[in-house]
């Protein structure tokens, strides 16, 4: 059952989607919703994520917390830069070398800086660890640079380690 159901959860998850999507009920929306449930979740097995190994919960959540204070305040930010006057405002790129490694904590670090408005994630060189970020309010680089790598690199860094 394991061959055929490799991500059972996956599999049904993808085949409510599909069907909530058609809106239909009928054999053949449900049978085309079958094989793409089998797919993904075959699909899912061979790229083998793994199961991430959380090792401090406690700063997994202050993490959170700070995230969420992070994204609020943003958010006024850039809310005040668009509606006010783009006084001393000035977007750009910055690049950050990185310590962080573990693809999962990459994945969770690009999610954070491309969910607070303001930042996205642009790129990420593997072989020297730098990440390409574009800010719309850019200020001092060095300002950015530790903060991601203070607020937020640092403590996925002990979560994932």
């Amino acid at each position: 059952m394991r061959k055929l159901l490799p991500h059972p959860l996956v599999s049904a998850a993808l085949l409510l989607l599909w069907l909530v999507l058609d809106q239909t009920l009928a054999p053949g929306p449900v049978l085309i919703g079958s094989i793409i449930a089998l797919i993904g979740g075959w699909t899912l097995a061979q790229l083998d994520p793994g199961r991430p190994r959380l090792r401090r919960p406690g700063v997994a959540l202050r993490l959170a917390g700070q995230v969420l204070l992070d994204v609020a305040r943003s958010n006024l930010a850039v809310a005040r830069a668009i509606l006010g006057r783009p006084k001393d405002r000035r977007a750009g790129f910055i690049r950050i070398p990185l310590a962080l490694r573990d693809p999962r904590a990459l994945a969770v670090l690009a999610a954070i800086l491309t969910a607070t408005p303001g930042s996205a994630w642009v790129e990420y060189d593997g072989e020297e660890g730098c990440l390409l970020l574009h800010v719309l309010d850019l200020g001092e680089e060095e300002e950015w640079m530790r903060l991601v790598k203070d607020r937020y690199e640092q403590p996925l860094m002990e979560i994932f380690a």
